[in-house]
């Protein structure tokens, strides 16, 4: 700092540069520097006081220590560097200090970066060994010499450091974690748990694995018998704790990628592809490499659950099983219009798409499968996807929409009448500031000079009022960085085209299901759904880019007549129609005029429906469609024998429910002849029981005979494999 001090007059000081300011930059790379250095801190920050002894004013001095804690490797996601290149490419920068030149960047990328603009806006450059011109010959060689070693400084550490990393993983004796099933000794030595249930745990899994042949096969089976992970705590405070946790997918898929299970000490497993590192975030950009392509790899270094062989056999078969499909939010083929844009209001998680009529994929079902694939549970939640796809396609059409687009641009256009009414009162304030210098410049000159007392008095009016001019100046030139960007008159004239031939380009033949996907995709950032198993309507909230919200119901399909919203209103002009003596195509007729909807994907009643919802009500028509009397019907129970109609009124399903039912072996029925009705044997505990069938969600009995049909395919594999 003597230097700094001793060079207070220094030939390179001009008197421009003492009119713009005098920047210092302040950092330190890590938050650890800034607890334990705090010597250095206090240095940097004391350069105020040296800028002020090379002829700045306090007020025209700057401290920029913005970018504490974070490393110069970079200009990325450091604020004060950037804001130090923004404020010289305005002109507005006379010098820049720091304590050496690594503070400002150790990236020559960056560090020829400033050079260039300070060289272009006559910028100087200060440090501990005194004041340098970029835009001198000699004082760029030297700024360009310093900056090539701050940066080879970097890489030596950097260097030194991994190489010494890389020698200590050679011996094996780097310290990292250890995975479930292992812990360190008192000497640092691997080895396995001592506690036997979490090595038969372990073994357990790898066993298993080898049998069923996929992870979710695998997560099922220890969800199905409650096997739990035996896990140490590795906090001070648990100091080792063995706790007992369910397992999950991704503790699994860790568990059977991991070399350590089959003795091998490895390093180098994830290693950092620039490529795909995103700047200011030290953890991101790591790829999983092939063994050959490991750092170390020491067999038979640590105690093995499995062999080598084995863990090569899991590798591939996992890779194997793998969905190469990807999982971004990108559109994919496919006739589900929301995939990937879909989130579950119930758990927060991404819904999938799932064609129950595949291969024609003419029917679309958005599912929430987290808890089925992570914890081999019960879906979460699901619904039919045509009605949710209409609904967002209604309100995508109404936003874009000429009137909209319309209401957007009129909106753009006050905004540009607000930053013109802007300019004009900065203008105002300028032309205000300038006259005001004017004022006070003539009254200094017009002072007698002998008059010392008014002429000092005036020269400090003059000085205050060109300062205010030209902060007031700075000021404006950043409010005209960072104004918006206007929309031209041929860009305004493209939009409302375009804005008007949107819902015919939508419903084109000639557009694909992708292209309307990457529509949505470009104004909509995720939709969210959640709603009852038990009810027709869904809530689904829209979020569209630029935090805008819309929120709505949907109406659904559903299964049953008493999960639709309007099912007591139903009942009640079914009972009155009965009580009132009507025909039962008369109640009919008043139930479409009302506008009340079944079940199921239909949009009128029938007179079927009606006399089936009566019957259930444990109600007859007197009159049939054409008036007459209706002949009394059977009585639905005789012993432990019921008609189809009565079995269904008393489960409280459709009709047509209970024949797929028997069908399908779910009951027991006969035919007295052929081609006469059923009759389906019952007795109270198989009433309880399939009204107990009835009860459970839809999803559930889904998820159930998924469960028996991966099973018996399993079990048709396993036999496949023994025979000869």
């Amino acid at each position: 700092m003597t230097a700094l001090t001793d060079l207070r007059r220094h030939h390179k000081i001009e008197v421009n540069h003492l009119d713009r300011l005098a920047i210092v930059y302040v950092r330190q790379s890590t938050l650890a520097q800034l607890q334990h250095h705090q010597e250095s801190t206090r240095l940097q920050y004391a350069l105020v006081h040296h800028a002020a002894d090379l002829g700045w004013a306090p007020d025209r001095v700057l401290v920029i220590d913005d970018d504490q804690g974070k490393s110069g490797t970079t200009a990325t996601g450091r604020p004060g560097f950037t804001r130090l290149v923004t404020e010289v490419s305005l002109g507005h920068v006379g010098l820049i200090l720091g304590i050496e030149m690594s503070r400002l960047a150790r990236s020559n990328r960056d560090w020829h970066h400033l050079l260039e603009v300070c060289a272009l806006f006559r910028t100087l450059i200060g440090d501990a060994d005194g004041i340098y011109n970029p835009a001198d010959y000699n004082d760029r060689l030297l700024l360009g010499l310093k900056g090539t070693m701050s940066e080879a400084e970097l890489h030596i550490l950097k260097n030194r450091m991994h190489q010494g990393k890389l020698n200590k993983a050679r011996r094996g004796a780097l310290g990292a974690p250890t995975p479930t099933g292992y812990i360190r000794d008192a000497y640092g030595e691997i080895q396995m748990d001592p506690d036997e249930q979490v090595q038969q745990v372990i073994r357990l899994i790898f066993r298993k694995f080898e049998e069923l042949g996929t992870l979710h096969a695998l997560l099922q089976y220890l969800v199905e018998h409650q096997v739990q992970l035996g896990v140490r705590e590795r906090t001070r405070a648990g100091g080792g704790l063995l706790t007992w946790r369910r397992p999950n997918r991704m503790t699994l898929q860790n568990l059977l990628h991991n070399p350590m299970y089959a003795g091998v000490y490895a390093y180098g497993r994830r290693q950092t592809d620039p490529r795909k590192k995103l700047a200011g975030r030290s953890s991101t950009g790591r790829v999983t490499l092939p063994p050959n392509q490991w750092h170390v790899l020491l067999r038979d270094h640590v105690p093995a659950y499995i062999s080598w062989e084995q863990y090569q056999e899991h590798v591939a078969r996992m890779a194997a099983n793998r969905n190469v499909a990807s999982l971004s939010g990108a559109p994919k083929r496919g006739t589900g219009l929301l995939s990937g844009l879909l989130i579950c209001g119930h758990c927060g998680h991404r819904m999938v798409i799932s064609y129950p009529n595949a291969p024609t994929g003419s029917a679309v079902r958005y599912s929430c499968m987290r808890h089925v694939t992570d914890y081999a549970g019960p879906p979460c939640f699901s619904c039919t996807g045509a009605a949710v796809d209409r609904w967002v396609t209604t309100q995508l059409l109404d936003v874009l929409t000429p009137a909209s687009v319309a209401l957007s641009l009129e909106a753009q256009r006050t905004l540009n009448q607000d930053r013109e009414a802007l300019d004009r009162h900065w203008h105002a304030r300028l032309e205000r500031a300038q006259y005001e210098g004017a004022r006070a410049a003539r009254q200094y000159q017009g002072v007698e000079p002998e008059h010392r007392l008014v002429a000092r008095s005036l020269e400090r009016a003059w000085e205050q009022a060109l300062e205010a001019e030209r902060t007031l100046k700075e000021e404006y030139e950043r409010h005209v960085q960072l104004r918006p960007r206007q929309l031209t008159t041929d860009e305004i004239c493209q939009v409302q085209t375009l804005s008007t031939a949107l819902p015919a380009l939508w419903s084109a033949s000639t557009t694909t299901m992708q292209d309307r996907k990457e529509i949505l995709r470009l104004v909509i950032q995720r939709i969210t759904l959640w709603g009852d198993a038990n009810d027709e309507r869904l809530d689904v909230r829209i979020e569209w880019q630029g935090d805008h919200v819309t929120e709505g119901q949907v109406v659904r399909p559903v299964a049953r007549l008493d999960q639709v919203s309007t099912y007591a209103e139903v009942c009640q002009r079914v009972g009155a129609g009965v009580t009132q003596g009507k025909t039962v195509l008369e109640v009919t007729d008043e139930l479409n005029a009302a506008g009340l909807r079944p079940p199921k994907r239909r949009t009128t009643w029938n007179v079927s429906q009606v006399r089936s919802l009566a019957q259930r009500l444990g109600l007859q028509f007197s009159k049939g469609t054409d008036g007459r009397t209706v002949p009394a019907r059977r009585p639905p129970r005789a012993g432990d024998w019921w008609t189809l109609d009565g079995l269904a009124q008393a489960l409280k399903m459709p009709v047509v429910t209970l024949y797929t039912w028997l069908r399908r072996a779910v009951v027991k029925g006969e035919q007295l002849e052929r081609g006469g009705t059923w009759r389906i044997w019952a007795d109270d505990a198989e009433v309880r029981r399939l009204q107990a069938l009835r009860a459970e969600p839809v999803g559930a009995r889904c998820h159930r005979r998924w469960i028996d049909k991966a099973t018996s395919m399993m079990d048709t594999l396993e036999v496949r494999d023994v025979s000869p």
